[in-house]
């Protein structure tokens, strides 16, 4: 007596083949969808074009006299400002860049206190190197620097290259 197809191994091991690999490039489409990653920019001709405007803000600040004195704690990120010849302490614009990780840039607009330093509270504690942009809220000036956090000295930031 012969047995059906159904009952046999080699029928079943010969669609468990295909169907493994289905399955696998469902799984391997699934987390990669799900974890994308953000080096490549889709408007590489315009960031290009921008790197120029980027470059005259930096002369415009080093013209200025303008820098910043970077200082950092676990939860909290200080900027003291040297205003070189501006008339007053402006709003800034603050972008924390991480070097792969897009979702955990920071980027906040601050106001001095009576002192004049600028406070950002972080939601978590950032340790690692880091890109660091300051603008002027206006975005007339730029400084900026690469950052090695917890900051130990105080670090500054300024427009020359």
């Amino acid at each position: 007596m012969v047995t059906p197809w159904y009952k046999q191994f080699w029928p079943w091991f010969l669609i468990a083949l295909p169907a493994s690999v289905v399955v696998a490039s469902l799984l391997t489409v699934t987390v990669f969808s799900m974890n994308s990653v953000s080096l490549v920019a889709e408007d590489y001709y315009k960031k290009g074009k921008a790197i120029n405007v980027d470059l005259s803000k930096l002369k415009v600040a080093a013209q200025l006299g303008v820098s910043a004195q970077l200082s950092s704690s676990n939860q909290a990120i200080a900027i003291t400002l040297d205003k070189g010849d501006l008339a007053s302490f402006p709003a800034l614009k603050v972008h924390i860049q991480h070097r792969t990780l897009e979702r955990k840039d920071v980027n906040v607009m601050v106001n001095p206190n009576q002192a004049g330093v600028y406070h950002i509270d972080l939601a978590e504690p950032i340790s690692g190197p880091w890109f660091i942009e300051i603008t002027s809220f206006d975005k007339q000036w730029k400084v900026h620097g690469r950052v090695d956090f917890p900051v130990s000295t105080p670090l500054t930031l300024s427009g020359k290259q």
